[in-house]
């Protein structure tokens, strides 16, 4: 049989064309293997509607190499070409990236070659025939591949957009503690299943789409402008069902970048979790790395008012307070090691890197200075919540 594009006997023809059924059942039995974001996708009565569409996409191709080609609108090939510019833009409202979707078409591809170039081989289709069917076939793989991801692209500039914006509203509303019944109507509209937890995490701008592929696709992005101590952009990211043994997944896929991480709450009160989140970076407990807040709530209590800690350190430091600024820091810097270990001198100089005589030393200085105060349970208190959080 003679065609504008390749030759091929009517034997090998009628082969390929009783064999579709079983290629489209295998190809699809093959992506549900290999790709494992379609294994649920085409399981059931969804999975017999892909065989069926898999198999009219490999009719199209052998009616293209077998028959003169016409308009576009009006070959045979024009039911598959619609069939995957619409494939594509259902992936897209799925949820599903064009990396999965071109994934499933090169294993898709390699099981039809493999079965149609077996047909051929067995009726003797001479070498050169057989290079152009190849380069016909995977030329209309790339056609067809071509267009889901077109389609996927236009499903996403016409509902991504408005997604986005939905989402970005929902945020707001977590974040203003809107009422459940308000959240509930808010998460339909913007298409978010609801999880049973939110973590809010900052991350520089710059980082965001770094991490982006590792966070689930229900992460939502808290508009506004944020920054951190230094002016730097920040970005809240509020990420689903990230506590218990999820929570050490999200730090360490966080390791080496500069991130904040919040406690995980119900995720109608992620409020509380992005208020800590900004708290901690206004306090810059650690600028250069990945802070997990929850490691740090004594700073996060004792630090909470920042005016009133400045108040009772100046009130519990009095007797320090005309000594130069370099003994005081030592004289200071002692103190709370004393207090931290319980008065255990081999400790405290452990803990400063001193020999104990030094410890011991300074230790008089303090006594000479505070006299039996340092008894006192009301002063040893005071002194413990003055000097408990970092940054004295």
């Amino acid at each position: 049989m003679k065609s504008a594009q390749v030759w091929l006997p009517d034997d090998v023809v009628s082969a390929m064309w009783s064999a579709l059924p079983s290629v489209a059942e295998r190809t699809v039995a093959t992506v549900i293997a290999e790709v494992p974001s379609y294994a649920d996708a085409f399981s059931g009565k969804m999975g017999r509607t892909i065989e069926k569409a898999v198999q009219q996409a490999l009719q199209g191709f052998l009616n293209e190499v077998t028959e003169p080609r016409g308009d576009e609108t009006t070959a045979p090939t024009g039911p598959a070409l619609d069939g995957a510019y619409s494939l594509g833009r259902g992936e897209a409202r799925n949820g599903r990236s064009t990396d999965v979707l071109l994934a499933a078409y090169r294993t898709g591809a390699r099981v039809a070659w493999r079965d149609l170039s077996a047909i051929a081989v067995s009726h003797g289709l001479a070498g050169d025939a057989l290079a152009l069917f190849a380069e016909l076939m995977f030329a209309y793989i790339d056609r067809l591949s071509a267009l889901s991801v077109a389609g996927h692209a236009d499903e996403l500039a016409v509902t991504g957009l408005a997604r986005q914006r939905n989402r970005e509203h929902l945020a707001l509303q977590l974040l203003n503690g809107a009422p459940p019944e308000e959240l509930a109507v808010a998460a339909e509209r913007a298409d978010w299943s609801s999880p049973l937890t939110l973590t809010a995490v900052a991350v520089p701008d710059s980082h965001e789409h770094g991490i982006a592929a590792l966070l689930d696709p229900r992460t939502l992005r808290l508009p506004g402008d944020y920054t951190d101590t230094d002016g730097n952009p920040l970005t809240i990211l509020l990420i689903p069902d990230a506590g218990g043994r999820a929570r050490s997944a999200l730090i360490a896929s966080l390791a080496g970048r500069r991130a904040v991480i919040g406690p995980d709450r119900p995720w109608i009160d992620v409020a509380s979790s992005v208020h800590r989140v900004l708290r901690a970076v206004e306090l810059n407990l650690e600028p250069h790395t990945t802070v997990d807040t929850d490691a740090y709530l004594t700073d996060l209590v004792l630090r909470a008012d920042t005016a009133a800690l400045a108040d009772l350190r100046a009130k519990a430091l009095a007797p320090l307070s005309d000594l130069r600024p370099a003994v005081k820091d030592k004289l200071v810097e002692t103190l709370r090691a004393w207090l931290l270990h319980h008065g255990r001198r081999d400790d405290v100089a452990a803990a400063l890197y001193v020999h104990p005589q030094t410890v011991r030393y300074r230790l008089g200085q303090l006594r000479d200075r505070y006299g039996d105060r340092l008894e006192d349970p009301a002063t040893v208190l005071q002194l413990t919540i003055a000097l408990g959080a970092g940054g004295w």
